[in-house]
């Protein structure tokens, strides 16, 4: 056991320059490789701008609404009891159920086969907005996953 406290572990992002949105600030983050925000903050906006024009609706709340139809609520974590690994679903922590829907759509649309990022982005989201597309079904897997492993809810500690 340590003997001092835990230092604070969670560090407070800013928000985005353009809507001042942590959520929006984590999610270009987290489409960023080798440390091109720049590059990573152009692709979300270009992909904002297809939103706009296709849906003609607020293409923020679009990705918010698209953002919250893929957060999972349950998953299976693995248990070792008695020399026996067992599924054990377990509600999911708000911060995880956000890292995990950020994952999981930015990983669906890059493996989509459009011309530009942005636009792969924006086909996922409208998918994920009208519940359907690859990120949903990650979701459906990961609550079918749980629900059959329910038998087992008794081993979560």
């Amino acid at each position: 056991m340590p003997r001092k406290k835990r230092g604070s572990l969670r560090r407070e992002v800013a928000g985005d320059p353009v809507y001042n949105d942590k959520v929006v600030t984590k999610f270009i983050n987290c489409l960023m490789w080798d440390g091109k925000k720049s590059a990573s903050e152009h692709i979300f906006y270009d992909m904002l701008d297809y939103l706009a024009a296709k849906t003609k609706e607020d293409p923020l709340q679009v990705f918010i609404k698209a953002f919250d139809n893929v957060k999972p609520s349950l998953e299976v974590r693995s248990r070792r009891i008695g020399g026996a690994t067992y599924q054990v679903p377990q509600e999911v922590r708000p911060d995880r159920r956000d890292m995990l829907a950020r994952r999981w759509l930015i990983t669906a649309a890059r493996s989509r086969s459009e011309h530009t990022m942005s636009e792969r982005l924006a086909l996922e989201l409208l998918d994920a907005y009208n519940n359907r597309g690859t990120s949903i079904k990650k979701k459906e897997d990961t609550h079918k996953m749980a629900e059959a492993n329910k038998a087992f809810a008794h081993y979560r500690w």
